[in-house]
């Protein structure tokens, strides 16, 4: 069953689905039509979830489940996908490509290749300092910082190491 996002609790589970592409005005309402219908219905062995979405900075999709009212099901996740593959073929926008991070440069999202990232800190293409997105987020709760610098994630991982000076 939809409910709206803003009424579940904080510790409702969250999937983040980054867009290849920002959304134009008409895909938002396919998106958000196919969300809808999908999160009337959407149940974990005949039980239903409580459930919403909310669409984000026009290119990404954020689904969540009230684990405290039902529990979902693997397939029940599973059929949450299939949601996905289902907005794609409607809109053509690949939203289940995990191998892009994106990252806030000259005031629009960007998506680098994961095998790029090490070279695009190294350049200082990207900095620790350059925003990114919570697109880990596991919570509601965890959006509340939804753009973080990129040295605050799991992406300081790929920052260049200061030279050691005796």
């Amino acid at each position: 069953m939809f409910v709206p996002f803003e009424n579940l609790p904080d510790e409702s589970r969250v999937w983040v689905y980054t867009g290849s592409r920002a959304f134009t005005e008409k895909e938002t309402e396919v998106i958000t039509d196919l969300l809808q219908s999908f999160c009337e219905q959407w149940s974990a062995h005949g039980q239903p979830l409580q459930t919403s979405f909310q669409i984000r900075e026009n290119q990404f999709v954020i689904m969540a489940v009230n684990e405290d009212h039902h529990r979902p099901s693997g397939c029940s996740i599973d059929s949450s996908v299939g949601i996905m593959r289902k907005i794609e073929a409607a809109t053509g926008i690949d939203l289940l490509d995990r191998s892009r991070v994106p990252f806030i440069l000259n005031q629009k999202t960007e998506l680098i290749p994961l095998p790029h990232l090490k070279i695009q800190f190294q350049q200082q293409i990207v900095k620790g300092t350059t925003l990114t997105f919570q697109t880990l987020a596991a919570t509601k709760k965890d959006l509340e910082n939804w753009k973080l610098p990129s040295e605050n994630t799991w992406l300081a991982k790929y920052l260049p190491k200061p030279a050691f000076t005796h």
